[in-house]
């Protein structure tokens, strides 16, 4: 089988305007990034949503990946191909994976969107507006600071970070010399809170005043500083102004995909825009988006801030799952990961099993779908669909990588039916719970866990954080376990975990919470992907996937 480059390069790509009009927006509505991609001019394209949200998920990723965005992709061109009106809707990809250990986040094999090269790389200059805007703040601020600080700030209480595109451990410590010098750090731009504003925002109005909302710092008697007193809404509005409006692509079956905001998972809110979600809703019968990592974390989150956030109300949750994952999770090493094994495909089960419990705790709306790999056998596939006939849980097996939009049609029918069940919805916790409360009940809820520790720095800050106790909680922690500690696979139970920090995202409205030992600011890792990727004189690029 080709690569997912050559895939993409062989492939037929129609004319953005062609694509686009699939959904019924007009040619006049978009502004053309090149033939095949363009921003959209979204206003009067949102109305009262009509169409059924499907959220795809899986149990915790793994170095081997599980395919959510390659399942994402099939299921929207099957969908398509039983004359279901579907958009696609995901998140934009950050050169951090790109350069470093994971690669792109366009799909693969057959179930791909296009152009990868130009999505994972620059598309149409989101992440770097981002950026721009993130880093003016951080600009003005110590500027202020230099011309006399005649808000009286505290420079030790600085809460906003600058951000950089990119895997860069040299950032995550740095010493700022003004007047004075101090110690500071920076963000990956998925985890900025531009990011998270753009992605939680409903109009440019909208963003202007969540921008305006920013906090930056303290006073030296403790009063708030936020980005409007040093007058920055409109200029970071302005950097802004093309970044709100939603991205137009298309898959390897040239179905629209609307691409926007790519905030991680991990450490951030994990989902792509409001206005991304909303306008595809409007437009499509069916709208097939995702949410980052495992259940644990992208799909809590899509829920509880979200969802929370936009009145949404998801009609059908697909769980995506592989093998390989599995056995992964029954902690079989790199080296017999492809051997078949029935018998560790069961001890992994328990991880799969733990996320179908999240899922229940918002819908029982669920579908198990099996990403399959050439290299799964009968008997290890029918331990998971035997324990799914056994629960009640519908189950189905997708084959998009090498068969594109056919490989995913029962998916496809398996989602229609389901979204065609009462949509029983709920939010995990209620708005008026306090702090603690909250985070309780997604520690213990979500990811299991039998004790939270509050250390006194904590509880000093939650006491401080009082009158923004209705905000939605944002948990930063690790991927790769459902607890705080990568090494915990499958499902881990009756353990304790401790706040490290937590702060206040006052432009995005949440409150983030970290646990274990999460990074903001990656590194490479010691062979990272940025020594595969290479051009030639006829502008070929090879090494993306």
């Amino acid at each position: 089988m080709n690569s997912d480059i050559e895939i993409s390069r062989k492939s037929h790509k129609d004319n953005i305007e062609l694509v686009a009009k699939k959904i019924g927006i007009d040619q006049d509505d978009l502004i053309h990034y090149g033939k095949l991609m363009a921003k959209i001019n979204y206003q009067k394209y949102i109305s009262f949503p009509k169409g059924k949200l499907i959220l795809v998920t899986s149990i915790n990723p793994t170095p081997y990946g599980e395919g959510k965005t390659t399942v994402s992709i099939g299921l929207g061109d099957a969908l398509n191909l039983i004359n279901k009106k579907t958009a696609i809707v995901l998140r934009e990809p950050s050169l951090g994976p790109v350069f470093g250990i994971k690669g792109g986040a366009t799909g693969g094999g057959y179930a791909q969107i296009v152009p990868m090269e130009d999505i994972n790389l620059h598309f149409t200059g989101d992440m770097h507006a981002i950026s721009s805007c993130n880093n003016l703040i951080s600009a003005a601020l110590d500027n202020h600071l230099y011309f006399g600080n005649t808000l009286n700030i505290d420079p030790n209480t600085i809460v906003f970070n600058r951000c950089l595109d990119m895997n860069d451990r040299a950032l995550r410590n740095i010493t700022i010399h003004n007047k004075d010098d101090r110690s500071e750090s920076f963000n990956i731009t998925a985890a900025s809170e531009i990011m998270s504003i753009l992605c939680l925002s409903s109009d440019l109005m909208d963003l202007k005043k969540n921008l305006a909302n920013i906090l930056l710092a303290y006073t030296y008697d403790g009063k708030e500083v936020l980005a409007k007193d040093l007058k920055l809404e409109g200029s970071l509005a302005t950097l802004l102004k093309d970044a709100i409006k939603p991205n137009i692509v298309q898959t390897l079956e040239n179905n629209p995909v609307i691409v926007h905001g790519g905030p991680f998972a991990n450490i951030a809110h994990g989902c792509n825009s409001i206005i991304a979600t909303k306008l595809g809703l409007s437009l499509a019968d069916y709208v097939v988006t995702e949410a980052g990592f495992g259940s644990d974390l992208g799909a809590q989150k899509f829920f509880d801030i979200k969802c929370r956030r936009a009145s949404l109300k998801p009609n059908c949750v697909v769980l995506v799952v592989t093998i390989k994952a599995l056995k992964y999770n029954a902690f079989v090493d790199k080296e017999n990961i492809l051997l078949p094994d029935p018998n560790k495909v069961k001890e992994g089960l328990p991880n799969l099993i733990a996320h179908i419990e999240n899922i229940k705790n918002y819908t029982n709306n669920i579908i198990v779908c099996l990403n399959k790999y050439s290299t799964d056998t009968e008997e290890e596939i029918k331990v998971i669909k035997d324990y799914c006939a056994q629960n009640n849980i519908t189950f189905t097996i997708a084959d998009s990588y090498t068969k594109g939009g056919s490989g995913s049609i029962e998916l496809a029918n398996k989602v229609v039916d389901t979204c065609e069940q009462p949509n029983d919805f709920k939010l995990l916790y209620d708005d008026n719970l306090s702090i603690k409360e909250k985070i309780n009940k997604i520690t213990k809820t979500i990811y299991h866990a039998n004790k939270v520790i509050y250390p006194q720095e904590i509880e000093d800050k939650i006491k401080k954080l009082k009158p923004y106790e209705k905000l939605p909680i944002c948990i930063a922690k690790t991927q790769y376990s459902l607890s705080d500690d990568p090494k915990k696979l499958g499902y881990p139970s009756n353990y304790e975990v401790t706040i490290k920090d937590i702060k206040l995202y006052r432009g995005a409205s949440f409150i983030t919470v970290f646990l274990g030992d999460i990074l903001t600011m990656p590194g490479l890792s010691k062979q990272p992907n940025l020594e595969n990727i290479n051009i030639n004189e006829k502008e070929e690029i090879t090494g993306l996937f």
